[in-house]
């Protein structure tokens, strides 16, 4: 009886026992799991990337190869990265309708998802500034901080931009029929990738050459400056600068003279009398 009584099993004996198959469990699971989702993560990228070649092939590649190495009519697009595809397709200046010295911003016809999907195939061909989140681009919500945002975005905007794109955003004429479009209207994650990327006659601002941060300011002063509500300093003039505001005083104001000199020699007693 002793010996029955000393093999009896203590009665937590049991919950020990479930407890370990349950941590051994969950072990075999933290093991197992992740290697499960990055094999589905990979098989859904790679997925992408072939049906973003498709795309490629049907609207691209007559310009730019079927493996994006350029043509004579377009550029490599080894290492120009899914930012690059992103703002170029998502502005629907891809595809071009003709080559040119300036390719426009025009209705986009594809969708965001198949946007993607090219993005993927172009930037498995090299590395090259990925799309941004879009905490980089989005300006922030606490007036103060937005304000220091747009104060310090309007400075570094006055230095690098408005050389060409106009002080307000406006755009300008370039050389050989080029131009700097005007920003109005332009998405905030498409002003981001411009930077990044330098589309067409603009420099590329990679995050060694101007941080994160600073493209963020940026971005918040040409959303502020560019949006639709009132000016405080009333007509804008389409906000040219000297040009317009010249020209308005040569025809509006040189004109009231002249009408009022006229008006004023007619109704002389000299002119009553004759």
């Amino acid at each position: 009886m002793k010996k029955l009584s000393a093999r009896r099993r203590h009665p937590l004996a049991a919950l020990v026992v479930l407890l370990l198959a349950l941590a051994a469990t969950g072990g075999l699971y933290a093991a197992f799991a992740p290697a499960e989702k990055a094999q589905a993560d990979t098989a859904a990228q790679s997925l992408a990337i072939d049906e973003g070649k498709k795309l490629f092939a049907v609207g691209c590649s007559s310009c730019h190869g079927l493996d994006g190495q350029g043509t004579s009519d377009g550029p490599s697009l080894v290492g120009v990265g899914a930012a690059a595809v992103d703002f170029q397709v998502g502005t629907g200046r891809m595809p071009a309708q003709q080559p040119g010295a300036q390719i426009p911003r025009k209705p986009n016809i594809y969708s965001q998802a198949d946007i993607d999907k090219m993005a993927a195939f172009v930037a498995s061909l090299g590395p090259g500034p990925e799309v941004p989140k879009e905490e980089a681009y989005t300006p922030s919500n606490d007036p103060a901080a937005a304000t220091e945002e747009i104060s310090r975005g309007g400075e570094l905007f006055r230095t690098n931009c408005a050389q060409c794109h106009n002080f307000a955003g406006q755009g300008g004429a370039l050389t050989n029929g080029k131009y700097a479009p005007s920003l109005e209207g332009v998405s905030e994650k498409h002003i981001y990738e411009a930077m990044q990327t330098g589309p067409q006659n603009m420099p590329s601002f990679p995050d060694t050459t101007m941080p994160e941060e600073q493209k963020k300011q940026i971005v918040a002063f040409v959303r502020h400056t560019t949006n639709d509500e009132p000016n405080p300093g009333g007509l804008t003039l389409g906000s040219l600068g000297p040009v317009t505001e010249g020209l308005f005083g040569w025809i509006f104001g040189l004109g009231t003279l002249i009408v009022v000199a006229i008006w004023v020699a007619a109704h002389t007693t000299k002119a009553k009398k004759s």
